[in-house]
């Protein structure tokens, strides 16, 4: 089953849970109060905005029990936190094992994948509008060496926006990390909910996100999926094109959640199969894992699929 993303952003509720169902406390304007309940065993993310919304403690504990990541949003609108829920599976202390022992070779191995795909991924984005950009970042992509000690993921990066920003018309456009506006505050919200999902995967499979393979900054919790989730980060890059180029307005507001939040119900493909995102990571950071174990030299990573005109009803928003 598909598990469900649910938002509160419009108006403040008030959560608490009763027999493992979620209850959403609704204000009403007039007359008495509304609530709407979900089980909790259907959530798979929640992403709390509205400064006024109140949790009880026993509501995101419940959560975490049911395998659920909940995401806490600032002012700025952009997530500001994620609790993950402790791992269940048998194996975690093997898992954690297993990240520690990991060979350097194999580490920078690793990480020459993932640049690899990344670039490969922006290829495929410009390829229908810049031939000469494709052409460059797929002659990058065969240039990462072993841990890419020549950084060439940065080089990527850089004709990757130069094309993204020419095809939207934003000759001022910088990418900004840490950007609360405009359009880098849509990709930062699209990366932010695409952590939280990769987090939520590698809890599960019974690995720390603390041990990254080539992010070690000892003040990020979440260094392997920062490692993992950069040949995804260009889903985020291809949604927020095409949605711009269509007529969003370049900013966060409930529509541009909306669309972001739905990312993780996209399909894609992985492998010779395809499924939703969500799906999709659980598979992504279990053959990260084979890898790990010397049981598969080969990482696969998620990759676009073509559009389908399919309404995503697994999304609500308070």
């Amino acid at each position: 089953m598909i598990k469900r993303i649910i938002e509160i952003s419009s108006e403040p509720l008030v959560l608490t849970v009763r027999d493992n169902q979620l209850r959403l406390h609704q204000p009403a304007s007039r007359g008495g109060e509304r609530v709407s309940s979900i089980p909790c065993e259907d959530i798979g993310v929640l992403v709390i905005e509205h400064p006024q919304t109140m949790c009880s403690q026993r509501s995101i504990t419940r959560l975490l029990e049911f395998g659920a990541a909940v995401v806490y949003c600032g002012r700025d609108h952009l997530p500001a936190g994620v609790a993950l829920p402790v791992s269940q599976n048998t194996q975690v202390v093997t898992r954690i094992q297993e990240q520690i022992q990991a060979s350097k070779p194999l580490q920078k191995n690793l990480w020459k994948q993932l640049v690899v795909a990344k670039i490969r991924h922006h290829a495929e984005i410009v390829k229908p509008h810049d031939r000469g950009h494709y052409r460059k970042l797929s002659a990058l992509a065969r240039e990462v060496r072993s841990g890419d000690p020549t950084n060439v993921e940065a080089q990527g990066a850089r004709y990757f926006w130069n094309c993204w920003r020419q095809l939207l018309g934003e000759s001022d456009f910088r990418r900004d990390p840490d950007g609360n506006e405009g359009l880098n505050a849509m990709l930062n919200y699209g990366y932010a909910i695409l952590r939280a999902g990769l987090g939520r995967a590698i809890v599960s499979a019974g690995f720390t996100p603390v041990l990254g393979i080539h992010h070690h900054n000892r003040s990020n919790a979440f260094s392997l999926a920062d490692d993992l989730i950069e040949p995804i980060r260009p889903l985020v890059d291809q949604l927020v094109l095409d949605a711009v180029s269509d007529g969003l307005p370049a900013e966060i507001n409930t529509n541009a959640k909306r669309l972001l939040l739905g990312l993780l119900h996209q399909t894609v493909r992985f492998d010779d199969t395809t499924g939703p995102l969500m799906v999709i990571m659980h598979r992504y950071v279990a053959d990260f894992g084979r890898c790990l174990r010397g049981q598969a030299k080969k990482l696969c990573t998620p990759k676009a699929v073509k559009k389908t005109d399919e309404p995503n009803t697994n999304e609500k928003d308070f």
